[in-house]
């Protein structure tokens, strides 16, 4: 009998998998593809403070960098874990003012921020560019590789007694007295008391099948990757107009500068937030704004050639708030969706707060801003 079945592979999926099978619930994964191959697999790898204003957010943010080390130590897995710092810098006098004003309220929320001299930044990072105005240092930044995170904690998934199943597609719930009494896949019906929504994109059509549909939208990312190169840039680079990008709820494209390096070498450059549904046409204007940008940032990449350019769709939901918590509408259906591009960073908090809710005990951070009967989040 399986207690509890994820419906979604991907590393939000795998994250409450593994805080329920580690809590002795008996856990099933199902994914109509294979683990990873989806968002998680188009993501950086990013686990940032740095691009949180505070609020419900960045305290969950908090939780999960304290407990991605302790999760990856005690999984025996390293998932390429670097803690290297972030750097946020701008390049104008009005975006010099709002990042003081972002790091002074984040300073209060207890996230370290420390201003940097334009000496201290050419020391950490000396291929930036001089034409900035502001530089703040965010020692808690960290990146890993987001496949091998994920296929680290589906294995303790499965070394506890849990099953992952590939290439079968959810399609539905069973209910019985107005509640959640199994899950129906393409091959099946499984009998469950607790079913959760773990997928991503995806999670709106799945929570219309099950008759409680959610407003959680595809926001198209792109990505690109040089070849490999020495170790050029040594902490997670950004300009600051990241944060307003990333809080920003405009369907039209917005771009904004990233760039870090890998353990692999490569440099990875981002980023792009369009919402153009589940389009993946690779665009060459947004491919030529990510480089263009990425060059005003580091000159040095114009002399680089890009290996490859990727994408991803990321769950967005209206108010920028993942959607965490039990379904009002109908028992047993729980959603862990609508992380947008921070769903590494809050993975582990994500998984651990919903099975803090699913047993019963104190939850880590206040549930409330999360769950799902807020009206950004309960479709029509």
């Amino acid at each position: 009998m399986v207690d509890v079945t994820v419906v979604g592979a991907g590393v939000i999926g795998a994250a409450c998998a593994e805080a329920l099978s580690a809590a002795g619930l008996r856990v099933l994964v199902v994914d109509r593809a294979d683990p990873a191959c989806g968002t998680t697999a188009a993501g950086e790898g990013n686990v940032l403070l740095s691009d949180k204003p505070p609020g419900p957010e960045l305290e969950l943010a908090r939780v999960s960098r304290a407990l991605w080390p302790e999760l990856l130590a005690h999984l025996g897995a390293s998932a390429e874990w670097e803690p290297k710092g972030g750097i946020v810098v701008a390049t104008t006098d009005a975006g010099a003012a709002a990042l003081a004003a972002t790091a002074s309220g984040q300073r209060e929320s207890g996230v370290d921020a420390v201003a940097l001299t334009p000496d201290q930044v050419a020391d950490m990072e000396p291929l930036l560019t001089k034409h900035i105005t502001a530089a703040m240092h965010y020692p808690e930044d960290a990146q890993l590789q987001p496949v091998l995170a994920t296929v680290a904690l589906l294995t303790a998934v499965r070394q506890r007694g849990g099953e992952v199943r590939s290439g079968e597609a959810a399609v539905g719930v069973v209910t019985k007295g107005g509640a959640v009494a199994g899950v129906r896949t393409e091959r099946e019906t499984v009998p469950c008391r607790i079913v959760v929504n773990a997928c991503g994109p995806w999670s709106a059509a799945f929570a219309r099948a099950a008759g409680a549909p959610i407003d959680v939208l595809p926001r198209r990312g792109m990505i690109l990757v040089t070849a490999p190169l020495p170790q050029s840039v040594r902490h997670k680079v950004y300009d600051a107009d990241y944060v307003g990008a990333v809080a920003s709820g405009d369907a039209d494209l917005q771009t904004s500068t990233v760039v870090e390096s890998t353990q692999a070498g490569t440099v990875l450059i981002g980023s792009s937030r369009q919402r153009v549904g589940f389009d993946d046409t690779i665009r060459v204007d947004v491919v030529t704004e990510l480089a263009r940008k990425a060059v005003a940032l580091f000159p040095f990449l114009a002399d680089v050639p890009v290996m490859r350019a990727y994408g991803g769709f990321r769950p967005y939901s209206p108010d920028h708030l993942p959607v965490i918590g039990e379904d009002p509408r109908l028992p047993g259906l729980w959603h862990a969706t609508g992380h947008e591009g921070a769903g590494i960073g809050l993975a582990p908090a994500t998984g651990r707060l919903l099975a803090d809710l699913v047993l019963s005990r104190p939850p880590s951070v206040d549930p409330r801003p999360f769950r799902v009967d807020r009206p950004a989040v309960i479709a029509a």
